[in-house]
């Protein structure tokens, strides 16, 4: 089968590239049963937060003051959330993991995440999910093993840079719109808008004690979300590079 080439112009169910395992899962050959009509969330009523900055600001916290709108302070604590957010993503360039994917219309799905900065990523769900998605670091091929299709995308179209970037400041590169956390969690609400098909959010959740990365939530610019939940995380063991091959002819068995 002979891939297909898409950039900004698409159809159907691949029209929304929000994340690089996302709602293609959901919308896929795999479901046995009629799917859902997803409603979309309303959109975000959160504004850019104000975040106080500490004795000696930094120039991500200076970043994120001048593009805040005044308003009330989210948490005290913003300002070393976001550089500690940083730090993780910068200081992690290779991970594996399982991951369990929820839907707009609750469909559920899970599979295994291979990761190697800069830009490439695959995603393999397991049946009976048929897609894989896989990243080299130019393209990102979305691949249905049974219909035998594969279409590829820019990856500067998808939302996901705190992961394929080699370097990433969150408030320099996108746009804070809010900082929560509590014992079990904290948060960081992002827009980005220069993802496919327009403005997309993205809410990052870190473990507050080691402060990795353990799930995020994408809301594409039609308002529907696909949360994506990591486990069994090692960010220590380099994936095979064998992974993240394209073959750009036709789509493999």
């Amino acid at each position: 089968m002979i891939t297909n080439i898409r950039s900004f112009r698409t159809s159907g169910r691949r029209a929304a590239i929000i994340v690089l395992a996302s709602t293609f899962a959901c919308g896929s050959s795999w479901a046995q049963q009629p799917t859902p009509v997803p409603k979309p969330r309303p959109p975000a009523t959160s504004t850019p937060i104000q975040i106080t900055p500490p004795v000696a600001a930094s120039p991500a916290v200076n970043a994120i003051n001048r593009s805040a709108t005044p308003a009330k302070v989210a948490t005290v604590d913003a300002a070393t959330a976001i550089q500690k957010a940083n730090a993780f993503l910068n200081a992690t360039s290779v991970t594996t993991a399982n991951f369990v994917q929820l839907g707009a219309d609750g469909r559920r799905a899970e599979g295994k995440l291979y990761l190697q900065k800069p830009g490439r990523v695959r995603f393999d769900y397991q049946p009976p999910a048929t897609l894989q998605i896989i990243s080299d670091g130019s393209s990102v091929a979305i691949r249905d093993k049974k219909l035998q299709t594969q279409d590829l995308y820019f990856v500067a179209q998808t939302p996901l840079k705190f992961l394929l970037k080699a370097k990433i400041d969150l408030a320099s590169d996108l746009k804070i719109i809010e900082v929560k956390s509590n014992e079990q969690s904290v948060s960081i609400l992002v827009e980005d808008k220069a993802t496919f098909g327009g403005t997309s959010r993205i809410r990052l959740v870190f473990d507050p004690v080691h402060f990795e990365l353990k799930q995020w939530t994408v809301t594409d610019p039609q308002g529907f979300d696909t949360l994506v939940s990591l486990f069994d995380i090692d960010t220590k063991t380099p994936p095979d590079p064998s992974l993240f091959v394209i073959n750009y002819e036709r789509v493999k068995d």
